[in-house]
């Protein structure tokens, strides 16, 4: 039997990646290294919980909401909906969505980039304007992924599009990387990792084709 496709939707993570402006640097430093007298290689990374490709935190926007290790599994596994909005403006509007696409899916997946900028920081990227996000709740979506770096605008005070996530008990993926992935139904698997009082957490996510995979 074939193996299900595997598309690997995670950023690189190394010491020139762009960050949040303000953002200390990554660093990979190493304190053991094989030799005749250490048999191993042995790092260290320093770097912020929201380099490259993460989950955010409910406790990121909220100061009473839970940390990563809190954070149930669920909403980060399981069948999505991949949908492309490159053709929004400014932020990405109600009008903007395919929703019979996104009819059914608990999991959400937005590709705004035609292609992801990996070399440089782009602070113009697409937000998702609050109402989409509004809808998504009513609709009983639990997460929702985006390739930019956040889903509102990078000088929002207000974070609108996070509060209304936080209203839906929804959580949030960013960063992603889905250039050359179709639009249309995946399994996800993006799993944030168990780091107590942390406001996000670094993801290795992957989407697999959902025609082998169960529900």
């Amino acid at each position: 039997m074939t193996e299900p496709r595997i598309w690997d939707i995670t950023q690189r993570v190394h010491s020139a990646i762009p960050l949040w402006p303000g953002e200390p640097p990554v660093t990979l430093s190493r304190h053991a290294a094989i030799d005749a007298d250490c048999p191993v290689n042995v790092g260290a990374i320093s770097m912020p919980l929201h380099t490259g490709t993460h989950a955010d935190a409910p406790l990121h926007y909220s100061n009473g909401g839970l940390a990563s290790a809190d954070c149930a599994l669920e909403p980060y596994v399981g069948r999505c909906v991949l949908i492309d909005v490159t053709g929004a403006r400014e932020r990405v509007e109600v009008s903007d969505c395919d929703w019979k696409a996104l009819a059914g899916h608990t999991r959400v997946l937005m590709r705004s980039y035609r292609r992801f900028p990996h070399d440089v920081w782009d602070s113009n990227f697409k937000a998702i304007a609050p109402e989409v996000i509004e809808r998504f709740g009513a609709a009983g979506v639990r997460l929702i992924g985006v390739d930019a770096p956040s889903l509102d605008p990078e000088t929002s005070k207000t974070m609108d599009a996070h509060h209304q996530v936080l209203a839906a008990d929804m959580r949030i993926l960013e960063g992603l990387v889905l250039d050359d992935v179709p639009a249309g139904e995946y399994e996800l698997i993006a799993l944030p990792l168990k780091l107590v009082g942390a406001d996000a957490s670094p993801v290795r996510a992957i989407l697999r084709e959902v025609s082998q995979c169960k529900t």
